[in-house]
């Protein structure tokens, strides 16, 4: 394969499951790519909660922008840019943002998000 770059703004924004504004960068269903996972760009408005969920998959958020709250199972811990989550497959999630600007995060799900993987609790 030659050179594969995807920018950003080419991708559409869409509401995700879990209310999280998401664009999907990487996805091996939707480009010829030898991937296992998905890798996405996702945003949580000011005073915004993601809806409490569940994946069969392993997930990672990587913290671009803003500061949050991370829920994961019975855990919480205040999330800033440079942090790294590691969130394992079937634990309850979801992540808060208590500030006055954006949270904007990278999402990468292994293996690829599906729709059927998961579960809005």
């Amino acid at each position: 394969m030659a050179l594969f770059i995807r920018r950003l703004h080419d991708c559409p924004e869409f509401i995700a499951g879990d209310n999280s504004i998401l664009r999907e960068l990487l996805h091996p269903d939707k480009a010829d790519l030898d991937l296992r996972y998905s890798f996405a760009h996702a945003v949580v408005r000011p005073a915004q909660t993601t809806l409490p969920h569940r994946l069969r998959t392993s997930e990672v958020y990587y913290i671009l922008s803003g500061e949050g709250e991370m829920h994961i199972n019975e855990e919480t811990a205040v999330v800033r840019p440079g942090d790294a989550v590691y969130i394992p497959p079937h634990a309850r999630q979801f992540i808060r943002n208590p500030g006055t600007s954006d949270l904007v995060f990278i999402c990468i799900v292994d293996p690829a998000w599906r729709k059927e993987d998961e579960e809005v609790v």
